[in-house]
């Protein structure tokens, strides 16, 4: 079992039900931004299901630079402020440079760090000494076991509101793999563990000046995901993923998210060994 984490009014981790971090991949507008934020709330309250609401308001990771980033981090968050205020949602989105944290940890309810930027050794511990909740997804490059030393870079400035994702390994080029064995491994640390069921689905470069991605097997390891027993799931959603401005590849489209829920919670229950 995994210690728990606090995250405003949520308890993630230990023998608590599968959460889930879940939004667009990048701020494409404000109003697109609550529309989905909204939406997402409705769906997670009814199936009782702890929900982190995330966005980017910067993709400095882009394959292109002529490709979309978002709005910024000013404009970024201010946008995420009020989805925060006027929906009553925890917030979560990654910050990629140090001088980022100060203004990040002011809206910010959980600071994620990149997976590109998973051994960064300054980063991980300016964030984590804002005593803020922080998601550590793990990169693409690292074995599961090397996550033991990027959260003890966390720890040890006291901060142990540490969550991890796992979201695939490189498996040649343009492609990854999910390989199920790290999550126990994972979970062995003692920190909730999270798997990133859309960006374990890219295929990073593949594309024509971006990422491709297969969501059309995002159900298949959500399920296998859950059954190997994790904290919850990290999903990127979009209305319509085919116009998304980001990751539409590899976003699961917001039409399935409920049913997919369902789903997965099913399987968590019996994997917890609830009747309810």
């Amino acid at each position: 079992m995994t210690r728990e984490v606090v995250v405003r009014d949520l308890t993630l981790g230990g023998d608590n039900p599968l959460a889930l971090i879940a939004g667009p991949c990048v701020i494409e507008s404000e109003q697109s931004c609550l529309a989905l934020a909204k939406e997402l709330k409705n769906i997670t309250r009814e199936l009782g299901v702890p929900f982190i609401f995330k966005a980017s308001y910067d993709k400095a990771n882009r394959t292109s630079h002529e490709s979309y980033r978002g709005p910024g981090l000013r404009a970024g968050l201010s946008i995420l402020a009020r989805v925060r205020a006027e929906l009553d949602l925890a917030i979560l989105s990654d910050v990629h440079e140090v001088a980022q944290v100060g203004p990040a940890a002011e809206v910010l309810d959980v600071l994620q760090v990149p997976a590109y930027l998973s051994r960064q050794t300054d980063l991980i511990l300016e964030v984590a000494r804002t005593g803020k909740p922080v998601n550590i997804k793990k990169g693409q490059f690292l074995s599961p076991w090397e996550l033991e030393h990027v959260i003890s870079k966390a720890v040890s400035v006291g901060n142990y509101n540490v969550l991890v994702t796992e979201r695939g390994t490189c498996f040649g080029y343009n492609n990854l793999v999910a390989d199920m064995r790290a999550l126990p491994i994972l979970r062995a640390f003692g920190q909730p563990v999270f798997f990133d069921a859309t960006h374990t689905l890219q295929l990073p470069g593949a594309g024509e000046g971006a990422s491709g991605g297969e969501r059309g097997f995002i159900p298949y390891l959500a399920r296998a995901a859950v059954a190997a027993g994790v904290d919850g799931l990290f999903i990127e959603v979009h209305p319509d993923p085919d116009r998304a401005l980001s990751d539409g590849p590899n976003s699961l489209a917001l039409a399935e998210l409920s049913s997919l829920l369902r789903q997965v919670n099913g399987i968590d229950q019996l994997v917890k060994g609830e009747t309810r």
